[in-house]
């Protein structure tokens, strides 16, 4: 029996965890990937505070695990399925082991949007990506395609220039919705080229990736492109299917939650990427996580 079980060790859980292990509070922290969550997967983050020259976001990653592991939060390696509330305990049914604990903090974050286009679930991993700073090494002097006009996007696009010689933005508006410090480096640089107005309409290869059919929104017209690889980033799912039995969720499955990170069930909080929020960034996301292991920690003592 935990206090606290955290479902989620990205940014949001770790900072819960480590909030709740310093406040003597028995923590587990739950994760079916690996600690750090989306922030472990990029390459650089230049606007979390005190880090002038930025921060390799696995850097950051392990630095707030090996800090919340040192407070006494254990890390457990697995899936949450299904929360179940039996007498004001909540028992957290994962895939192969169970866990009780006297609150929840539900941290689990959100994963990359699919295209669903054709192709696209045939060439994952033979061309088709969601990760630059995972797999932008692959693509050394090749030509790739990144789809999006957000943060994500051009982020994605301005590390892939570290090794592709060419990277094509295709994003279905005439602007994009980048802060504007990023789309002043993208326009930039000689390797970007955009493709406005514009979808990805097919996929196409052999063993890998090789062609694009990119289809202009305004006019209807088809245009071939040639690529080695593409790069998906037009924004994210949050993970909560386990929960949407016993939560509210908003008409986009993010969690409802008030200021105090409090779902409409007590006893189970929300932070991060998973719940509802104007920004989601690595410093809301550690915010929110301190705010919830705060409130779980007082809801305990009422409890009492």
């Amino acid at each position: 029996m935990f206090d606290v079980a955290i479902i989620g060790a990205g940014p949001a859980g770790l900072s819960a965890g480590l909030y709740a292990a310093r406040a003597k509070l028995s923590t587990i922290i739950i994760e079916k990937m690996y600690p750090g969550g989306q922030a472990a997967m990029t390459y650089r983050i230049e606007n979390y505070p005190g880090f002038s020259d930025g921060i390799g976001g696995a850097e950051l990653a392990e630095a707030m695990k090996s800090q919340a592991e040192r407070f006494g939060a254990k890390i457990l390696n697995n899936g949450a399925v299904k929360i179940v509330k039996e007498d004001n305990i909540f028992n957290i049914i994962l895939d192969d082991d169970n866990v009780e604990a006297k609150t929840v903090i539900l941290a689990a974050g959100a994963s990359a949007k699919k295209l669903g286009v054709k192709g696209e679930i045939e060439f994952t991993g033979r061309g088709v990506s969601y990760c630059a700073t995972c797999d932008g090494a692959f693509y050394a002097n090749k030509t790739v395609a990144v789809v999006g006009g957000g943060d994500t996007a051009i982020e994605e696009a301005l590390f892939l220039t570290r090794f592709a010689s060419k990277v094509y933005v295709i994003h279905r508006r005439n602007q994009l919705r980048a802060t504007k410090i990023l789309q002043e480096r993208a326009f930039q640089n000689s390797k970007i080229s955009f493709i406005w107005d514009s979808v990805v309409d097919e996929i196409r290869g052999k063993d890998t990736v090789n062609e694009l059919v990119v289809k202009n929104v305004k006019t209807g017209e088809l245009e071939s492109i040639s690529v080695d690889g593409i790069f998906v980033a037009i924004g994210q799912t949050p993970l909560t299917d386990f929960v949407k039995d016993i939560i509210s969720l908003d008409n986009q499955g993010y969690i409802i939650t008030n200021e105090h990170m409090m779902t409409n069930v007590p006893g189970i909080f929300a932070a991060g990427d998973i719940r509802q929020k104007p920004l989601r960034q690595v410093i809301t996301a550690a915010s929110d996580g301190a705010v919830a292991a705060v409130e779980a920690g007082r809801f305990i003592e009422s409890m009492q």
